[in-house]
Formats: C-alpha cells, structure tokens, sequence
C-alpha cells in the first residue's frame, strides 16, 4: 500500500491486522526509513528537529494524527516538532493558507484536531477560501481578524516556503516524518518492511523508527564526555 500524493481519495484500506510488537525493531535504511540525498538545515539546535509534512484532507494524517500527538507530547523537550502543509495540485492551496494562519494567530494546534474532525467526520469540505471563511467564523475566531491574515504576504511568503520544503525534502506522500533534516519515514515507507497490515500497525511502526532516528540523532548530537582525569601520584613521604 501507498500513500501516495495522487491517491487523494479516502480508501477502505481492507489489510490483515498485526500486533504493533512486529513494528521494525531494527529500522534499516533504504526499508523503513530513507536517507537524503541532500541533508536539508535545520533551526533547532540542540534538540532533534522533527517535521510532519501533511494535508488536512488526507485520510491517513487523519488516522495518524491521534499517535502523533500523543508521541509529541511523550517526547516532551528532547524534540523541536514543526508541521509543513503540502500541496501537490493548487486546488491544495488553500488549506495551506489555513494551516499557516492559524499558527500565525498562535492556533493551530488548538484547532489541529478540530478541522480533521471537521473534514473527515463532519464531511466538511475545506478546501475553498469561502468554506474555510465561514467555518472559522463558526469556531469562534474573528472572521475579519483571520481573513486579514489569511490574505496576508506573509501566509503566501510561507505557501512558498512550504513548496521549497517539499521538493527539497522529496516529498510524494502523506504522511511523511523527517528527522534532522536528513531522514523520512511513513506509514509508506515502513509498510516494505511490515506488508500487508491494518494502518493502526503502521503507524505504530512509524513511530517505533522514528523513536529509533530520534535517538540516533540525539546521541549525535550528544557532546562527547571529557575523559576522567588521572589522579595525581602521591607524594613520597
């Protein structure tokens, strides 16, 4: 299975269900996780930068989306976590317009989980700059307040960004984590190594490689202890 970026249409998946124990306990590259060709820069320092490249109509970062946050949360402050909106056609545009203008009015992740209900619960379609207007008015945000920002040079500033991110990244799916800036993993790309299986194993598969990037790239980042001192003779008397 695949999630590829022209499989836009929510799918019955039909997959035999494993236990999450057959998750990749030994994640190899090129299998269950990919390696950039080129290391893109990250902005997080000390800490492991973790992204999610996503698209709020997609039905499997809708299915992910519960996990993930829950594994954000578990990571706590050894991670710096960011979220891309993709757009593979411009019809995808204007949920990227819609992502970036709730972080810039500082919810998004408050209303992360809203609009996911909303679009695959609710069956709200989301993707034109009216419905997505009049559905923000209905969640108690200033309408004008957000149309400004919506509008703004900076969210289309950032729409472009977004668009270098994914070419830079080699992103062709969603789901889609990178870690450091220098690897991938999906429930894609861990489905070579896991078959044919329900989404809930590979999305646990997912995060058990990504547990297992995160910790590579931390102990890297990890400055090297100093040696012990030796210990000075003693003194004859």
């Amino acid at each position: 299975m695949r999630f590829l970026k022209h499989a836009l249409a929510a799918l019955s998946l039909g997959l035999v269900a494993i236990t999450a124990s057959a998750a990749p306990a030994n994640p190899q590259n090129g299998v269950d996780y990919r390696t950039l060709n080129k290391p893109q820069q990250t902005e997080s320092g000390k800490k492991v930068e973790v992204t999610e490249f996503f698209w709020y109509s997609c039905p499997h970062c809708f299915a992910f989306e519960p996990d993930l946050e829950a594994w954000v949360k578990k990571q706590g402050d050894n991670i710096a976590f960011k979220r891309v909106p993709v757009a593979f056609r411009d019809s995808m545009v204007p949920e990227q317009k819609l992502y970036y203008a709730l972080e810039a009015m500082g919810k998004a992740e408050e209303m992360q989980k809203r609009i996911f209900n909303a679009i695959h619960v609710q069956r709200l379609p989301l993707n034109t700059d009216a419905a997505i207007v009049d559905y923000i008015a209905k969640q108690g945000i200033d309408k004008q307040k957000f149309l400004d920002v919506y509008n703004s040079f900076g969210i289309q500033s950032k729409v472009r960004r977004a668009a270098q991110l994914q070419q830079a990244y080699e992103i062709d799916g969603v789901p889609t984590m990178a870690i450091d800036g220098r690897f991938l993993t999906s429930p894609s790309i861990v489905s070579a190594s896991l078959g044919n299986v329900s989404e809930p194993a590979l999305a646990a598969g997912t995060l058990q490689v990504m547990d297992w990037l995160v910790a590579k790239v931390a102990k890297e980042k990890a400055p090297h202890a100093a040696p012990a001192a030796k210990a000075a003779p003693a003194k004859s008397k």
